[in-house]
């Protein structure tokens, strides 16, 4: 049901997923007069499918940093935020590596140690003891992070929501943005298809969206859809529930346990880019589970004996180089117009970190969490990649 829209705000944020509702609260902790603009409902677009990792293993510096800084708020949530509950659920995280990947791995764990990440390098003798009966052919190490695991994503977004509008932040949910209003070169803020809302600032997190609006100021953001599927597997009667996340580089296979009795299964290919953003993903690709159970087989042949439950489509924005873009868009166009967008299926543990600087860089005019100025738009117009410092390659293809 679609809901009326205040005729101002300080800062108007398009998109009610993790993103959006973390800078929502972030703002609305500072004592900002925000306005969150929602075409659907709370974590409606990419936050709820996302498969909830929460963990710090990255290739770039700058995102094992978001994530560490992100850590604390999943497991002290009613410190950092109060309402809601993130669901976090320590389970430990597992990387693989093969011969190709295995000195980046071992380069890239040395830079999270110094973070102050619990982290370490384990052998696969180490890693059949985290993962019995697995096969690892192939596998020559992994990377180990024992605190961390996975938790819910919409559960997460929409504690956020509601720590914000206690703190008093409006959610318009049910509304659909259609223009960045702007005058002078700069913004005066938003239509939608509730009315407008006057505001100095606008903050676009829309996800796959994103780019569609920004074009209505004269921005040109290179954010295309990009569909993912998952699937939801039952666990043999025989095989406990007690293993980590496993992100499973040479097999392009990813799992993780959900409650008891099953495991969310999701491929890092097959993934399908571009086209319109409202385009259905209830369902999943008729190929996929297909793909999912062969891979997940191989290397855990216990799961022969499972089952298959349920499998759906679900999407973000990806940028070419598959980093997100953040703060202001300078010069290319209106003063006041900002982007937290382009995730690419990676941006749910990092959102209370990305929140709280992009907060601190809307109004103390520079990020203080972490510097996430290398996200920004900048480097787009530049035509700069940001590259991890130990590369792995593309994540998604």
């Amino acid at each position: 049901m679609r809901t009326s829209v205040p005729a101002t705000a300080d800062v108007v944020v398009v998109g009610a997923g993790v993103q959006g509702a973390s800078l929502t609260f972030h703002l609305a902790k500072r004592g900002v007069r925000v306005a969150v603009v929602e075409r659907s409902a709370i974590a409606a677009g990419a936050t709820g499918r996302s498969s909830g990792f929460v963990r710090m293993h990255y290739d770039l510096a700058v995102e094992s940093a978001l994530a560490w800084a992100s850590f604390p708020y999943f497991t002290s949530w009613g410190e950092h935020v109060g309402a809601g509950d993130p669901g976090f659920v320590q389970t430990g995280f597992l990387q693989l590596a093969d011969v190709h990947d295995a000195a980046a791995l071992r380069a890239n764990v040395h830079a999270q140690v110094a973070l102050g990440i619990r982290t370490g390098v384990v052998s696969p003798a180490e890693i059949a003891q985290l993962v019995p009966g697995i096969v690892l052919d192939g596998i020559v190490c992994g990377a180990y992070e024992p605190l961390s695991g996975y938790a819910d994503p919409s559960g997460t977004a929409a504690g956020f929501i509601a720590a914000a509008v206690h703190l008093g932040a409006t959610l318009s949910a049910g509304v659909r943005a259609t223009a960045i209003r702007t005058a002078g070169g700069c913004v005066t803020g938003l239509a939608t298809d509730a009315g407008d809302i006057a505001a100095p600032v606008v903050v676009v997190a829309a996800g796959a969206w994103s780019a569609v609006l920004a074009a209505t100021a004269g921005v040109a953001v290179p954010v295309e859809p990009w569909r993912h599927d998952t699937a939801y597997f039952g666990l043999p009667l025989t095989h406990p529930s007690s293993i980590p996340v496993v992100l499973d580089r040479p097999g392009a296979v990813y799992f993780r346990p959900e409650g008891r009795d099953l495991l969310l299964v999701g491929l890092e290919t097959h993934n399908v880019l571009g086209g319109s953003p409202d385009l259905p993903v209830d369902v999943g690709d008729p190929g996929f589970v297909e793909v999912a159970v062969e891979r997940l087989c191989r290397r855990v042949p216990w799961m022969t004996l499972g089952d298959v439950r349920t499998s759906h489509g679900g999407q973000d924005g990806i940028t070419p180089d598959q980093r997100a873009i953040l703060g202001p868009v300078g010069v290319p166009g209106p003063d006041g117009l900002w982007l937290a967008c382009g995730f690419s299926g990676t941006g749910f543990k990092t959102a209370p970190a990305i929140g709280a600087s992009m907060a601190e860089w809307i109004l103390d005019g520079r990020p203080i969490t972490v510097d996430i100025t290398p996200f920004s738009f900048a480097r787009v117009v530049e035509g700069r990649r940001l590259d991890g410092e130990h590369p792995y390659g593309p994540l998604w293809s």
